[in-house]
């Protein structure tokens, strides 16, 4: 059997984290070769030209340039959540297959558009939600499904971290309207969906930003959500005086005969810790099975394999509608302080 060709990767996007993925990310991944960097900002290009010292022809300020040179056969998009949408449809409309970073639109008419562009094109649109891949999450929808406690009733979740101005002053998520919600708690609503194996139908969300913060707006949230026999309770904050959590969070899930309790022994995913502690049992520490890549280098390698094979990835556009309802539910609770119901992929979209 012949190797399976690299597929040809064009990264679009060179802020801090896309450098980030260019530096860190990208060269693991043997499925990808990365042909061209793009970024319309000279002053970012510079930059990136200067920490990758990738050969000079590789760098563009423009989409349509850089196609034309290299041609591409797939893009990576690690732009601001403005560029999301606009960059992901240019590529879609030039024949391209797009890995894009969370959330992929900022609207759901918005994710929706995506997503019919890439169907009708027969194209892969996948969204880097990167905290599934790790062996922890995996484990416990595991859990859930076997039901060995019995059926699961009610999952706590707690999120904490102290991000305040730098010596260079605020960052790109202190600028943000939806600094915790839309950039952060999506994480964990994703998660929700992938170990539940079902969907949010209601959600009461407060979030709030005490008036000492850096943060423009929100940066802390309670919320509680209703998935199909199960109650959520959600509480997160960027400016926490208290003991942090792992960035995925402390999981507590209830179940009939007994609870699991998912934190890490680090700062990192891969150091995660699942406990299953049987209602007057001994408890025991789960085996998390080995992943061979992790995190964004995860879905990165799903996305390539996606496109070799032509199925359908796990965190497809489509998948993620899910996800992009679910925040926009929570933003719309906060904004009018009641329940909102949550709109399922597959439904019409509200008038």
């Amino acid at each position: 059997m012949s190797a399976v060709t690299a597929l040809r990767l064009m990264q679009v996007g060179l802020g801090g984290h896309g450098r980030n993925w260019a530096r860190r990310i990208v060269p693991d991944v043997d499925e990808v070769e990365l042909v061209a960097y793009v970024d319309s900002d000279p002053y970012t290009l510079d930059i990136a030209r200067e920490e990758l010292r990738a050969p000079a022809g590789m760098y563009f300020e423009s989409i349509r340039e850089a196609i034309t040179a290299t041609r591409p056969e797939a893009v990576l998009n690690t732009t601001a959540l403005a560029g999301h949408a606009p960059v992901t449809r240019a590529a879609l409309d030039a024949g391209l297959h797009v890995l894009v970073e969370k959330p992929f639109a900022a609207t759901l008419g918005a994710a929706h558009q995506l997503v019919d562009v890439a169907a009708k094109a027969g194209l892969v649109l996948m969204v880097s939600q990167n905290y599934r891949y790790f062996p922890a999450p995996r484990a416990i929808a595991e859990f859930v499904r076997a039901a060995p406690l019995g059926k699961l009733h009610e999952v706590s979740i707690d999120f904490r971290r102290y991000s305040m101005a730098g010596p260079s002053g605020r960052g790109r998520h202190h600028l943000e309207e939806q600094p915790l919600l839309v950039d952060m708690s999506i994480h964990h609503f994703d998660l929700l969906r992938l170990i539940l194996g079902s969907e949010p139908e209601r959600i009461y969300c407060e979030a709030w930003n005490p008036s000492w913060t850096d943060f423009s707006g929100p940066s802390v949230t309670v919320a509680s959500i209703l998935f199909p026999g199960v109650v959520v309770s959600y509480r997160a904050s960027w400016v926490t005086a208290g003991h942090l959590t792992p960035w995925a969070g402390e999981w507590h899930l209830e179940f009939e005969r007994g609870e699991v309790v998912w934190a890490s022994r680090d700062d990192d995913m891969n150091e995660d810790r699942v406990m299953i502690r049987p209602r007057g049992g001994r408890s025991r520490t789960a085996t998390l099975r080995p992943m061979a890549r992790t995190g964004p280098a995860g879905t990165l390698t799903e996305f390539a394999h996606a496109v070799q094979s032509g199925c359908e990835p796990e965190t497809s556009g489509r998948d993620n509608l899910g996800t992009v309802a679910f925040v926009a539910a929570a933003v719309e609770s906060a904004s009018v302080h009641e329940p909102v119901s949550i709109y399922r992929t597959g439904e019409a979209l509200p008038i």
